[in-house]
């Protein structure tokens, strides 16, 4: 099948399949798999104009309500980093969709910031693994790891967010028995540099907060995973009509700026899946692992990446 916008041809079942597969794997940590189904279009299919950005933003809006409405259902969306993420990412995406067009037209510069964006995600998982399985560091002392040291096959039924205080200084929740704090102010103002990353990028910036969340606040990725997933959704409804409008009313030489609509969408169909199937097999998942293979992943890619720019 051929799609005219990116220039894509490929059979109709792949992207699908490509993202079920993906979205599977990675919900549980909280994203929803799109920095992956990134380089499998740049790279796999040669969609490397801007308009690939705008399409993996597509693929978010589409796959996300699929983990989003589980982990509601399940009692583990922890609303206040949801609103929060959400108020810092939002306008950060329209200032990273600019700087997308504006300096990163290529296929070249995309994927070395693709790359860097990716080993800085990468290492945080794996250090924050080695730190949890051998015990080193504050994050084997930390109210989430000890959850991590209790889990034993499964999260229980009464593992649900319950927030006992919000404000503007201080957000505390409570989940299985142990009590989490964060500055609401301190995680808008990272969340406002994820969303321009986010919308360079075309994530939405669920792939950056989710681990910096757990990895610098310490809070434990069974609460965060929902939270992110949300307000990556809801940027990535803003980035996608942003990038279109764009494409209708700015002077880019010609140049695809707007998603892929068709091809977009079969991606989110397979995410829809994979991302209600990975929120479901969270509560089987120790994080501890999720962090590892995830981590992994990224800093695979992220390698050939940044190999690529130098060859």
């Amino acid at each position: 099948m051929y799609f005219p916008i990116s220039g894509v041809e490929c059979p109709v079942w792949l992207p699908p399949a490509v993202s079920f597969v993906i979205a599977s794997a990675v919900t549980s940590a909280g994203v929803s798999g799109a920095f992956l189904i990134l380089p499998f279009q740049m790279s796999v299919l040669g969609f490397t104009s801007p308009a690939v950005s705008a399409t993996n933003l597509l693929y978010n809006v589409v796959a996300i309500p699929g983990g989003v409405l589980q982990y509601i259902r399940e009692g583990r969306m922890a609303w206040p980093i949801a609103w929060v993420t959400l108020v810092g990412t939002l306008p950060g995406i329209f200032v990273g969709a600019v700087l997308r067009i504006r300096y990163f037209p290529g296929a070249r510069e995309a994927k070395f910031f693709v790359g860097l964006v990716l080993a800085w995600l990468g290492i945080r998982l794996i250090l924050d693994f080695h730190h949890r399985v051998f015990g080193k560091g504050i994050a084997a002392t930390t109210a989430a790891s000890r959850l991590d040291a209790r889990f034993a096959g499964k999260l229980p039924a009464d593992a649900v967010v319950r927030t006992r205080k919000m404000s503007l200084t201080s957000v505390e929740y409570e989940f299985w028995g142990e009590v989490f704090r964060f500055s609401p102010l301190l995680l808008a103002a990272v969340s406002l540099a994820v969303g321009v990353v986010g919308g360079i990028y075309g994530i939405g910036g669920g792939a950056i907060i989710a681990p910096f969340i757990a990895s610098v606040f310490q809070l434990p990725v069974y609460t965060i995973a929902g939270a992110c997933l949300f307000g990556t959704f809801v940027t990535s409804i803003a980035g996608t009509l942003f990038f279109e409008l764009l494409s209708r009313l700015a002077n880019v030489g010609g140049v695809p700026v707007g998603p892929d609509w068709l091809l977009g969408i079969l991606f989110g169909v397979g995410g829809l899946v994979g991302t209600n199937v990975g929120a479901r097999l969270q509560k089987y998942l120790p994080e501890r692992w999720i962090r590892l293979v995830l981590g992994s992943l990224v800093i695979a890619v992220a390698v050939q990446y940044i190999w690529q720019f130098f060859a």
